[in-house]
């Protein structure tokens, strides 16, 4: 387990909360386009580097459970309302109710997931520093949307920290028991490859659902969003010079 691998995910994942506690106010675009940036760049890494690996490890049986994956992550939104991928569906009738436990569960199930592949040992040596990065990209916009959704439910001070502060460590937590028990038990390593396919079936989920939203309200493709989808898949495949 690379311990610096991990510190990243934990500083994206604070750093993406930190900006709506810090910042007064937020550019209207700028979630639109860091999310097609991230979203492009966690599509490109996924189909690159943790589909073959998947297909390696299982074989044919790896289709059926990424399939499986892609409606997990459809399930999970039951809880989450979508906000894995920028959305915040914050009420505007003035009631201002947020149902705070499962937005916090679905999200907190969705991050321990994507943390399991941070633990899984690769064949690629240029997969899991590539997975680190499309996590990394991915945790910004989403830990950016749970502070938001949050700070609009009320919560402030040391609730709030609380709950960014556990949250940014679900995704470790979930590399270093993958890890370690993968290490420890054959049985457990080999349970791994299937959850990695399920984690690839919610990010193919995840990203591509931001592409056709995004945060914007009649789905319009911009130039602006354009450009950003192009730097996120050209950053994912400049991950190919770890090969």
């Amino acid at each position: 387990m690379n311990w610096i691998f991990l510190l990243i995910i934990l500083l994206a994942t604070l750093g993406g909360g930190l900006i709506p506690m810090v910042v007064r106010r937020v550019t209207p675009n700028f979630p639109i386009y860091m999310l097609a940036f991230t979203g492009a760049c966690l599509f490109g890494i996924t189909i690159m580097h943790l589909l073959p690996e998947v297909y390696h490890e299982l074989g044919h049986q790896a289709g059926i459970y990424i399939v499986l994956g892609f409606f997990l992550q459809v399930a999970l939104q039951a809880l989450s309302h979508g906000a894995e991928h920028g959305h915040t569906h914050i009420p505007t009738d003035g009631h201002h109710h947020v149902q705070i436990f499962p937005l916090l569960l679905g999200l907190s199930i969705h991050a321990f997931m994507e943390g399991i592949p941070l633990g899984f040992q690769f064949k690629d040596p240029a997969a899991l520093a590539s997975l680190v990065i499309g996590v990394a990209a991915h945790k910004l916009p989403e830990a950016f949307t749970l502070i938001t959704v949050m700070m609009h439910a009320h919560q402030r001070g040391g609730r709030l920290w609380r709950i960014l502060i556990i949250f940014s460590l679900v995704t470790p937590v979930a590399a270093v028991l993958a890890s370690v028990l993968g290490q420890h038990s054959t049985y457990i390593s080999n349970i791994t490859a299937y959850i990695v396919a399920l984690v690839i079936g919610a990010f193919l989920h995840i990203s591509t659902t931001i592409f056709y939203e995004s945060g914007t309200k009649h789905h319009e493709l911009s130039y602006r969003k354009v450009i950003a989808i192009a730097a996120g898949l050209l950053l994912a495949f400049l991950t190919l010079i770890f090969e």
